[in-house]
């Protein structure tokens, strides 16, 4: 069984609405990484000094070595940078999301005093600020559960939320086995909340941003000057506001340092960002717990049957007909790759149509002929599959008069005569009067033409009984 787990689909061509509080057309919210003290260190038993996000653009891990400067860097944030962003916002009175690397966190009981002075959330960003790709599950569990216990005894409780950044493919699902996380942010995926299914478990995701992020301030493709980092951050921000306006509302995630976005030639950017948001009206600036619990309150984890979690045989009998009399189409697209993706009309209705059209010539014309006439004898002897006898009655072909009988009658003889299969349509799409339309036009039709019209109206027949199912696409 192939089945791909990463999900391309989301919420689709139509997002929910949220339903943010007041009506507010977008949540804006900031996180301020607190990341100082928690870096690589050969002070904190790591085999190099740190190499990522300082001033020090290309910095390079010194082996066995402490690195002064950028110690000092870091120390920097800690020292000045943190009381310049804790200043900013609680002057302009808005709440902030913490990640709070927990050794940091345990060398900086001042700042974290005021954090909660200013009730800030403060969720976990790891034990380490440190690369978790080569990990192994238990290892990086292991952290999980000391970055936890270090959280509890410097904080007094356990965070709700958990964003290690520099995570491995396993960090999402730990997060969820260990169950105490009311949301997790590692996924850069969407604009808005959704739920990861791991194991038994529903894990609220809050997705956060790499784009509006002051990190770009020490990359080598980023911003220059604090005139860029506005400049981005407003339109990001008027693009989502316009998008709340026309009834999609978003959240818009702002990620700072407090090494990076608590300099002086930074911090200011950052002020004429918040006077831009914080000058237009229906505006929910909010901490990402509170945005967790506003979507759990309003949207619980779906538990909807899924196709491509289900075993062959419960997806034989649930789409094995949905190609009529064809159930050979269902096992091969269950034995494909299939994913969340295929997990709506749309995508399953792509995938069965994938094994139609790779079909040889020969079975799909016996997917042809296995359809019943239109108005027939097994229509009249009341014996055709559920289907397709609903879809002949949306038509009213069930309820012919004598005239239109032997008009059908004579059509399906000559149509059957001509091609080899009978006249296939998707009768939905149609009235009594446009089926008799097409039945003659078809008629014209050379045998290759109709042989393609007729394979295009079965996946148009299959794509409307899928839609039937499905609730959305």
């Amino acid at each position: 069984m192939n089945r791909y787990p990463r999900d391309m689909h989301g919420y689709g061509q139509t997002p929910p609405d949220p339903e943010w509080p007041g009506g507010a057309k977008i949540a804006v919210q900031f996180v301020v990484n607190y990341e100082e003290g928690g870096e690589t260190c050969v002070l904190h038993g790591d085999a190099a000094s740190e190499a990522f996000l300082s001033e020090i653009v290309g910095a390079a891990a010194w082996q066995g070595q402490r690195h002064w400067n950028m110690e000092s860097i870091y120390e920097y944030g800690a020292r000045a940078g943190f009381w310049r962003l804790h200043r900013l916002f609680t002057q302009a009175g808005i709440p902030v999301t913490v990640y709070g690397v927990a050794t940091a966190l345990a060398r900086s009981p001042a700042q974290v005093r005021a954090m909660q002075q200013a009730d800030w959330e403060i969720a976990s960003h790891g034990l380490k600020w440190i690369e978790y790709r080569d990990y192994s599950p238990d290892e990086e569990k292991h952290h999980m559960e000391e970055a936890i216990r270090i959280h509890r005894e410097v904080t007094g409780e356990r965070p709700h939320g958990w964003y290690t950044g520099r995570c491995s493919v396993n960090t999402v699902d730990l997060a969820a086995q260990e169950g105490g996380f009311a949301y997790v942010a590692d996924s850069y995926a969407d604009d808005l909340p959704y739920w990861h299914h791991y194991d038994g478990h529903d894990q609220l995701i809050v997705p956060y941003t790499l784009d509006a992020n002051d990190m770009r301030f020490a990359t080598a493709q980023g911003f220059n000057c604090g005139d860029q980092f506005f400049a981005y951050l407003r339109d990001t921000f008027d693009a989502l506001y316009e998008e709340g306006e026309q009834g999609q509302p978003k959240m818009m995630s702002v990620g700072l340092h407090c090494r990076l976005a608590g300099r002086p030639g930074r911090i200011m950017a950052l002020r004429r960002f918040i006077d831009h948001a914080q000058s237009k009206a229906d505006v929910w600036f909010a901490r990402r717990i509170d945005i967790a619990d506003h979507w759990r309150a309003r949207f619980p984890p779906p538990h909807r049957t899924r196709p491509s979690r289900l075993d062959k045989a419960a997806f034989i009998e649930a789409f094995g007909g949905i190609f009529e009399h064809s159930p050979f189409i269902a096992e091969r697209a269950f034995n494909g790759e299939l994913g969340p993706a295929n997990d709506t009309a749309t995508g399953l209705h792509a995938a069965l149509v994938r094994q139609f059209r790779a079909a040889s010539h020969d079975e799909r014309m016996g997917v042809l002929k296995a359809h019943p006439d239109l108005a027939g004898k097994l229509a009249a002897a009341k014996r055709l599959t559920a289907d397709s006898s609903a879809e002949q009655a949306s038509a009213g072909l069930d309820a012919l008069t004598d005239e239109e009988r032997a008009t059908f009658e004579k059509l399906n003889a000559a149509y059957t005569g001509k091609f080899g299969f009978p006249f296939i349509i998707a009768v939905r799409d149609h009235d009594k009067a446009s089926i008799l339309a097409a039945f003659q036009s078809r008629l014209d039709n050379s045998a290759e033409q109709e042989f393609a019209e007729a394979c295009r109206q079965v996946e148009r027949i299959a794509e409307l009984r899928l839609m039937a199912i499905f609730d959305d696409d």
